[in-house]
C-alpha cells in the first residue's frame, strides 16, 4: 500500500496492515498465527469484492487513473519476448509517449503499439503523461503500415487522457495525425487487437483503438471527453464531474452493454493496481485467444469485419412508407 490509495480503499488498507503485522510478528517471534492471518485475508477478499463491485463511475475513473497501474512498458516487459523498440515519425522526432517495436507473443511474432503514461515522475515528464504529440501518432502510423507489409497481427495498448492540446501539437496537425490514423486502421489487412488498460481519453485514445477487436480492462474508462471537461462545458464548473461520468457512460460494463467494446477482462481483488502481474497475464490470455481467432480471416474479411464494426456504431432505422423496415428487425427490442 502507498500514498496513492484512493479514500474507497481505507478498509482494504486497515486490513492489509493487520495481516502485514501479523506476519511480521510471526516471522519474528515464531508464533502460529496462519489462522487469524487466513481470517484477516478472508475478510480482506470479501470487502474488496464488496467494494469494487459497486464502484461508482467516477470511482472507476479514479482506479483507471491510478498510478501503479501496470503501463504499456510492464505489458511489453512481462508478456513480449524479444522486443525491438522502434522510434521516430521520419518527420520531426520520437514521441515517447508512444512505444511501438516488433516482438513476440508466446511465438507468435506481432507488433506492438501502446501509450506509456511513466512509471514514476522522471518518465511521466519524458512521456508527457501518455499524451502524444502529432509526432507520436504518425510513430504509430508508420509502425502499422510497416506490420501489414510484412503481415504481422497488430496490438496497441491504450491509455492517455487524450491527445496533448499545445500550440505547438496543433501547429504541427494534431487533428490531422490522429484522422489519419483512423483512415490506415481501418483499412489494415492484418489482424488487429486494441486493449484499454487504464484511462481511454478522446482522439488521442481513438487513434489506436479501431481494431478487429477491442477489449477493455474491467476498471477501465473510454470516453470522448473526461468528466472534468464534461463537467466544464456542461455546468461551468468541475464539481460535477462524477455526474458528468455517470452521464457519459464511460465504463467498460457500459461501453460492452452498447455493444462498443468485445470483451471486459476481469481485473485481481481489489484491482489492477494491487497485483500488476495477475492483471498482465489476464490481458495476454485475452489477447492471443482473439489473435488466434482472427488468425484465419482473409486480409479481405478483416477489412471488412473492421469496417463493419465500426461503421456500424450509432446506426438507426427510422420506418416510414417510403423505406419500411428490415424482416425481421425487432422494434420493440432497439
Amino acid at each position: 500500500m502507498n500514498g496513492n490509495d484512493l479514500d474507497f480503499e481505507a478498509p482494504l488498507r486497515e486490513l492489509g496492515r493487520k495481516i502485514s503485522e501479523l506476519e511480521s510478528f510471526q516471522a519474528n517471534k515464531g508464533y502460529d498465527l496462519e489462522e487469524p492471518i487466513s481470517r484477516l485475508q478472508d475478510q480482506l477478499n470479501r470487502t474488496a469484492r464488496e467494494i469494487f463491485s459497486n464502484l461508482t463511475p467516477w470511482q472507476k475513473v479514479q482506479v483507471a487513473r491510478h498510478l501503479e497501474r501496470p503501463t504499456t512498458a510492464d505489458y511489453i516487459d512481462q508478456i513480449c519476448t524479444d522486443f525491438v523498440e522502434l522510434r521516430g515519425d521520419r518527420a520531426f522526432r520520437d514521441d515517447r509517449a508512444v512505444i511501438c517495436g516488433f516482438a513476440k507473443l508466446d511465438d507468435r511474432p506481432v507488433m506492438v503499439i501502446g501509450q506509456q503514461r511513466g512509471r514514476n515522475t522522471k518518465e511521466r515528464l519524458t512521456c508527457n503523461w501518455g499524451m502524444a504529440h502529432p509526432e507520436g501518432f504518425r510513430k504509430a502510423h508508420h509502425k502499422m503500415k510497416l506490420a501489414e507489409r510484412f503481415g504481422l497481427p497488430i496490438l496497441t495498448l491504450i491509455d492517455t487522457a487524450g491527445a496533448y492540446p499545445g500550440i505547438g501539437a496543433e501547429e504541427r496537425g494534431q487533428a490531422h495525425a490522429i484522422a489519419e490514423n483512423l483512415l490506415c486502421m481501418l483499412g489494415l489487412r492484418v489482424p488487429v487487437v486494441a486493449v484499454v488498460i487504464g484511462e481511454g481519453g478522446s482522439g488521442g485514445a481513438l487513434a489506436l483503438a479501431l481494431g478487429n477487436r477491442l477489449l477493455m480492462l474491467e476498471h477501465s474508462i473510454f470516453s470522448v471527453i473526461s468528466p472534468e471537461g464534461c463537467s466544464s462545458i456542461l455546468f461551468r464548473t468541475a464539481d460535477k464531474r462524477a455526474q458528468a461520468a455517470e452521464a457519459l457512460k464511460l465504463t467498460a460494463q457500459d461501453l460492452h452493454e452498447l455493444g462498443i467494446i468485445d470483451e471486459i477482462i476481469p481485473e485481481p481483488l481489489p484491482a489492477a493496481h494491487w497485483d500488476q502481474k495477475t492483471t498482465v497475464q489476464a490481458v495476454k490470455e485475452a489477447v492471443c485467444r482473439h489473435f488466434d481467432e482472427l488468425q484465419g480471416a482473409s486480409p479481405e474479411e478483416l477489412v471488412a469485419d473492421r469496417r463493419t464494426k465500426y461503421l456500424s456504431i450509432g446506426m438507426f432505422l427510422e420506418e416510414d412508407e417510403h423505406n419500411p423496415l428490415p424482416p425481421g428487425y425487432d422494434k420493440a427490442a432497439q
